[in-house]
C-alpha cells in the first residue's frame, strides 16, 4: 500500500505546530519524546523526524514526499521544491538588531557594519538589493550574544515575541524578511502518491478555512434585512429562519476571523440581538 511520507521537524518550534495541524486532518499522531517516525493507522502516510535543516534537500532528492518547514529556510538553502500551501502557523520575521545603545536606526546605518547572523544568503541578498555593503559573519546559534562579545556590531535573526533579544539588551532594527510553516514536495511525485497528496491537501484546506472564519447567528427585526445582509460578508448568501415572535428572523452567517468584532459592532448598532459567534472546526468549499 502507498504511503505519503511526511517529514518534520525533530526538534523545534515547528513540530508541536505540524503534529497538531495533521491531528486536526485526522491523521493519529501520537508523539513520544525522542520518537523519530509514525505510521499512521488511520490514514495512509508515514512521519519522519529530521534535523530542520536536512528536510529540503530529502524533499528536493526524493527521499521523503513532502515536508514541513519555515518559508525562511527555503530563502536561506535555495533547495528546489515546490511550495503547495502556507500551513498560517509559527509565523515570525527574519530582522536586523542592535544593542540598546547602538545609533543604527536605518538600513543605510549598515554600511560597513559587522553583522553576524545564521542566515547569511538571506542577509546577503537583502544587503545587495539595497545597494550595502557589510561584513557578514555566519555564526551556527547563540547570535545573540555577538554584539557583546565584539563579535558583530548587529545581528540579524528569527524574531517571534522579542523576548530573546530583550533578555540580551538587544533592540530590534527593522524585519527584512516574513516567514511562516510551509507544506513542500520535489520535483517528482509518483501518480499513486499526488492522489494521496490531493486529498491530503483537501483536508489541510477545509481545517485552515475553519481556523480563519467564525460562525456567527443572531436574531433581528425583519425589516432590517436588508441592511444586516450588507454588513456579513458571507459565502454566498446567510441562511434566514423564522423565529417564533413575529416579524422577527434569525440569520447565521460565516464571517472572517479577523473581522469578527467590526461586524458584531455594525450588527448591534443596527438592532441585532442575541448574537452568537462559534468556532469552526472544518470548512469544506
Amino acid at each position: 500500500m502507498e504511503r505519503l511520507i511526511i517529514a518534520l521537524q525533530k526538534s523545534g518550534r515547528l513540530r508541536e505546530g505540524s503534529l497538531e495541524l495533521l491531528k486536526e486532518c485526522g491523521l493519529k499522531t501520537d508523539y513520544r519524546d525522542g520518537q523519530l517516525k509514525i505510521v499512521t493507522s488511520d490514514y495512509p502516510a508515514e512521519l519522519l523526524f529530521l534535523r530542520n535543516s536536512d528536510i529540503p534537500q530529502y524533499v528536493s532528492d526524493g527521499v521523503v514526499d513532502l515536508g514541513i518547514v519555515g518559508s525562511n529556510l527555503l530563502e536561506e538553502d535555495e533547495t528546489p521544491v515546490e511550495i503547495i500551501q502556507a500551513l498560517n502557523f509559527s509565523q515570525c520575521r527574519l530582522s536586523f538588531a542592535v544593542p540598546k545603545a547602538s545609533g543604527i536606526q536605518t538600513a543605510e546605518d549598515l554600511q560597513g557594519k559587522r553583522i553576524a547572523t545564521s542566515y547569511p544568503n538571506s542577509v546577503r541578498k537583502y544587503l545587495q538589493q539595497q545597494g550595502i555593503t557589510a561584513e557578514i559573519h555566519p555564526i551556527s546559534g547563540s547570535v545573540e550574544i555577538a554584539p557583546s562579545l565584539d563579535l558583530s556590531d548587529a545581528i540579524a535573526d528569527i524574531v517571534s515575541t522579542g523576548n530573546t533579544l530583550f533578555q540580551n539588551n538587544l533592540r530590534e532594527i527593522f524585519p527584512f524578511l516574513y516567514s511562516e510553516a510551509v507544506l513542500i514536495k520535489g520535483p517528482d511525485l509518483a501518480p499513486e502518491k499526488q492522489v494521496l497528496l490531493d486529498q491530503l491537501l483537501f483536508r489541510i484546506q477545509s481545517v485552515l478555512a475553519g481556523n480563519e472564519n467564525k460562525y456567527i447567528l443572531l436574531n433581528a427585526p425583519k425589516e432590517k434585512l436588508s441592511t444586516i445582509c450588507k454588513i456579513l460578508p458571507g459565502m454566498k448568501s446567510p441562511t434566514i429562519l423564522p423565529l417564533a415572535v413575529e416579524g422577527w428572523i434569525s440569520i447565521h452567517s460565516v464571517v472572517k476571523k479577523k473581522e469578527v468584532w467590526q461586524v458584531v459592532q455594525q450588527l448591534k448598532s443596527e438592532g441585532a440581538e442575541g448574537i452568537l459567534v462559534c468556532p469552526i472546526e472544518k470548512m469544506v468549499s
